[in-house]
């Protein structure tokens, strides 16, 4: 299984929700056996970049996350969230 992890940052704390929305259209794709999107929470005390927004996806293999940045949805999804975000840092792992 391969753990798809996501941390976007906003721009203007305003356009939160809008690029929450945004990334929302990707739970329309088929490809993850598990898949959510989640505001953080801000609890660290350690100081550092600001995380907004989290994109947490399970997929079976390399192939369903290949499939699933092809699909139609995940390209909308960019055109979107992207003139929102400051930042985007993705991670791929197996487990």
């Amino acid at each position: 299984m391969i753990r798809h992890v996501v941390f976007f940052s906003v721009k203007r704390p305003e356009d939160t929700e809008r690029a929450r929305d945004g990334l929302m259209l990707l739970a329309g794709i088929p490809y993850s056996s598990h898949f959510e999107v989640g505001r953080n929470l801000n609890t660290d005390p350690i100081p550092g970049p600001r995380v907004d927004l989290i994109v947490y996806g399970e997929f079976p293999d390399e192939a369903a996350l290949a499939a699933f940045k092809a699909h139609p949805l995940y390209e909308q999804s960019i055109q979107i969230v992207r003139p929102l975000r400051d930042q985007r840092v993705a991670a791929d792992f197996l487990c």
